[in-house]
């Protein structure tokens, strides 16, 4: 089975981890995150509680599905305000090729980030390599995930990960903290979905639309009806720019299939990755591979890429934990996607996409610690005997 063209034979070992329990290709509770609103006063993560008062009309719908935006400062923030029902086929394939990459996290190339302790010189790009095709035989855990956003439909990049409370049947996908919500000055993004695999052969993003949908969608998509990040990240975030907050910029989703099929997502899909909390510093690993859609230019979105690189740390804000940063020159629409070591033998979770250089000769994505443990135990433990 081919593998993914690299520079490093380690790099090529790491996807040769999954080809051997990737499957064949798929068909194409009201509740939306984590905690109560009392519960956010007490607890360090940012989950939400759906609201009793759906939408119900048709009309309810509409304004739900298209508007609203001029808002957004006052939508959907607090734990009453937020909710993802599913809408059908909102999510078709000529919409997802028109979603833009992610609202883009700068950092300028100099400043910020040589002015604290911590922090080690900053790397040279590494170019990024197409990962091979089909996805779903080379990295079925990864994938694009969609949501609706002020400014229009949007993507960022996920990861399957492995459910401790239920082996071999998870339903939860890891993704940058910015892809669910705006940060201390918005809220929580709309009509959030995942598609594992998105565009499984890779065609070019002009071609989508005239492509069978079951190329495109190959496992169908996945609608988050539960959503965790950190507070941290709530109260200090922005997408505008990196700060503090980019080192609490994570979130889990727990997601449920568009067409009701009764199988997890790791069931259809046939992998996972393990996420490792307290992995040791970026400057102890050796390597470390970055996988993404970059669908900012010269990149389209239309195809899975991936950076192998060795990391070093990045402090953005004296008193917040240090960051994992690589050369890598993808760009948005990465945002969100996972940085994998080989642990044992399996593909296993460091970090994820947070920030990059205005430039794009580096990424910088958040060490997991205690933070981010706990937000990965609180969606875990609410469906633990569901």
């Amino acid at each position: 089975m081919p593998s993914i063209r690299r520079s490093t034979a380690a790099a090529a070992a790491l996807v040769a981890l999954l080809a051997g329990t990737a499957t064949a290709c798929g068909p194409g509770d009201d509740k939306a995150a984590g905690s109560s609103a009392a519960d956010q006063k007490d607890q360090a993560d940012g989950g939400i509680e759906l609201p009793k008062d759906m939408p119900t009309s048709l009309d309810d719908l509409k304004k739900w599905k298209d508007g609203g935006w001029q808002n957004w400062d006052k939508w959907a923030r607090d734990a009453s305000d937020f909710a993802n029902p599913i809408i059908k086929d909102h999510w078709k394939s000529d919409r997802l090729a028109k979603a833009k990459s992610s609202p883009e996290i700068g950092v300028k190339a100099t400043g910020t980030e040589g002015e604290f302790n911590g922090t080690d010189p900053e790397p040279q790009p590494v170019t990024a390599e197409q990962v091979a095709r089909p996805y779903h035989q080379h990295m079925a855990p990864v994938g694009k995930i969609f949501f609706d956003s002020p400014k229009g439909p949007m993507v960022c990049s996920g990861t399957i990960v492995e459910d401790p409370a239920h082996p071999g049947k998870s339903n939860l996908v890891w993704t940058a903290g910015h892809c669910v919500h705006s940060g201390k000055k918005g809220g929580w993004m709309r009509n959030i979905v995942f598609v594992p695999s998105y565009n499984d052969n890779g065609v070019p993003m002009n071609q989508v639309n005239s492509t069978p949908s079951q190329q495109i969608t190959p496992y169908g998509r996945f609608w988050a009806d539960w959503i965790t990040t950190s507070g941290e990240w709530i109260n200090m975030g922005s997408e505008a720019t990196g700060n503090g907050g980019s080192a609490y910029d994570f979130a889990v989703l727990h997601v449920k299939p568009e067409n009701g099929s009764g199988k997890s997502l790791q069931e259809t899909v046939g992998n996972a990755a393990r996420v490792w909390f307290n992995a040791p510093a970026a400057n102890q690993l050796s390597s470390l591979d970055a996988f993404g859609y970059p669908a900012g230019p010269p990149y389209d979105g239309a195809r899975m890429m991936n950076c192998p690189a060795r990391p070093g740390r990045l402090v953005m804000q004296q008193g917040t934990p240090a960051m994992n940063r690589i050369g890598c020159t993808m760009t948005g629409g990465t945002s969100g996607g996972g940085w994998f070591v080989n642990r044992g033998g399996k593909l296993t979770l460091v970090s994820n996409t947070s920030i990059s250089s205005n430039t794009h000769t580096w990424l910088a994505g958040p060490h997991l610690g205690p933070e981010a443990q706990r937000v990965f135990a609180n969606i875990s433990q609410k469906f633990a005997n569901q």
